[in-house]
């Protein structure tokens, strides 16, 4: 029996004479219930006192509203404690590990956050004069210059907003090159089966038709296969390397080079790249053109403090269809922002824009401090780091979670396990759903899709052992759970602010849209 403390209290007491009573305003402590911002405020009220319009006159004029607008009035500190609250209902890389598997969740440095918001990075506009945003423009050149060395490339197209974003200009830059070489009817694209989920659809929206690629028993692409497939109506094969199994795909050169002699070209997803980053470059692969997800690779988590940024790295043969704008910089140190105004007899194949402007400010100016802060020796850590720690959570996991691919050599960035073992009645959802309980988001789950059930975990190079050891007996102790038939499992998460949804109906008959509860009818 456990020891009483001063108090008298005893720990299983709880336990023992009853549950918690219920609150009355439905807190637990610091755990606040935050109700929607419509049942806080009422459309009569409002936080700003604005003098009295004259008589008669209107300050909008004719764009005067006619009826109400149906927003609910609070004050600044109501405003303020609302959206605080919800914001503690978030999990975050600030409160822990973030596995999410084929994501690159990692740290991001405050050092990298205060070169972004600095003056002549934070608060320029694209429109401005090309001689006043010199320090800008000289960001955007040096990383592309990094990016280029990094990968083995031969050029860049720095204005891709994200990672699908980078893939459609790569897979345009393909249809751009076979057409000027007469070769428009190259119309299918092969996509293995461990590719990333995005490829497939990045490829039908060009105007392709897809075609896949089985994968081997071990995970990795069947070259045998690929190579049969290929001919004279094949424009290329985006592959993903390393790949969504945690696989880095020994054979890309032989397939490579198997691609090229049929007359296709190579794109490979870089969303991956930080597994590899400066210890094996691309373009020594026969890559053709690979995207970097900047808010991955180079520090900022999946787009936090900011949009995405999918630079596209090119080669020398895809190279002249890239897209517009690009940074030149001259003898003197001036540069050039080049436009389709500007760019002359220059870049006469250039397929087009990808968007407005030049790409993501705050992302280039992130991910070039995170460059040189790293250096050579750092860059190559980062990938080493990632590795090892993921590979540490794939061997002490390899006795609890069924690991499809654990005898196919070490895994790269993530580990990948399966739901084989479980009961019947048990899945990976309830795997998922009990680690909240733990006070973990849970890993990708479900993909790749080559894997029954599977479970895709990412720990990056930023977490520590105590870290991952932490997460590893959370993870063991659920899936212990889900083994043997523990029905609580079914219900989690039992301790988040929202229990478990109907996700079925989520997804078919989503409430996206607050509606008001309509007035009780008045009594005859």
């Amino acid at each position: 029996m456990n020891a009483i403390n001063q108090s008298g209290w005893k720990p299983e007491m709880n336990a023992v004479e009853g549950a918690a009573p219920a609150t009355r305003t439905g807190n637990r402590a610091l755990m606040l219930e935050e109700a929607l911002i419509f049942e806080i405020g009422t459309t009569e009220t409002t936080g700003v006192d604005l003098p009295e319009t004259p008589k008669g006159a209107s300050r909008l004029g004719a764009l005067a509203r006619s009826k109400p607008i149906g927003l609910p009035g609070l004050s600044e500190p109501e405003t303020v404690r609302h959206y605080t609250r919800l914001s503690r209902q978030n999990y975050a890389i600030d409160l822990g590990l973030f596995p999410l598997g084929s994501c690159t969740m990692k740290h991001n440095p405050r050092l990298n956050e205060r070169m972004a918001r600095l003056p002549g990075f934070a608060d320029i506009h694209p429109l401005q004069p090309v001689d006043t945003v010199q320090g800008a423009l000289g960001v955007i050149n040096e990383l592309a210059f990094w990016l280029i060395d990094l990968t083995g490339m031969y050029g860049v197209a720095m204005s891709p907003k994200a990672g699908a974003h980078g893939e459609l200009c790569g897979i345009l830059c393909i249809k751009a090159a076979l057409e000027a070489r007469g070769e428009g009817h190259r119309k299918v694209i092969l996509v293995p089966e461990s590719a990333h989920g995005t490829n497939p659809a990045t490829a039908a929206f060009a105007g392709f038709t897809v075609e896949n690629i089985p994968a081997t028993d071990e995970g990795r692409v069947d070259t045998e296969a690929l190579k049969s497939r290929l001919g004279p109506d094949v424009a290329g094969v985006m592959i993903t390397n390393p790949n969504t199994c945690g696989l880095f795909e020994r054979d890309l050169k032989i397939i490579s080079d198997a691609v090229h002699a049929a007359g296709g070209y190579v794109y490979c997803d870089g969303a991956n790249f930080n597994a590899i980053v400066g210890r094996v470059r691309p373009g020594d692969l026969g890559v053709d053109a690979m995207h970097i997800n900047l808010h991955k690779t180079f520090s900022t988590p999946h787009g936090g403090g900011g949009p995405g940024s999918g630079p596209v790295v090119l080669s020398e043969a895809l190279a002249p269809f890239g897209p517009l704008p690009f940074t030149a910089r001259h003898a003197d140190g001036h540069i050039q922002l080049v436009e389709e105004e500007t760019v002359g007899e220059d870049h006469p194949h250039s397929f087009g824009r990808m968007t407005a402007f030049h790409g993501q400010m705050g992302m280039f100016t992130r991910a070039l401090t995170y460059i040189l802060s790293h250096g050579a020796d750092g860059l190559a850590q980062v990938a080493g780091d990632a590795v090892l720690n993921a590979n540490y959570v794939l061997r002490r996991l390899e006795g609890v979670l069924d690991a499809p691919f654990a005898k196919s050599g070490p895994c790269m960035h993530e580990a990948l396990f399966s739901d084989e073992g479980f009961p019947a009645g048990f899945s990976t959802l309830d795997v998922a759903k009990g680690l909240i309980d733990e006070g973990f988001h849970p890993m990708t789950v479900y993909f790749p899709l080559v894997v029954h059930g599977a479970m895709l975990v990412e720990p990056t190079e930023t977490e520590s052992k105590a870290a991952l050891d932490q997460f590893v007996d959370a993870l063991a102790s659920v899936a212990d759970r889900a083994k043997a038939g523990d029905a609580s499992l079914k219900a989690a998460p039992h301790y988040a602010p929202r229990r478990r949804l109907d996700e079925t109906q989520a997804a078919r008959k989503p409430v996206l849209v607050w509606k008001e509860a309509p007035l009780p009818e008045a009594a005859e």
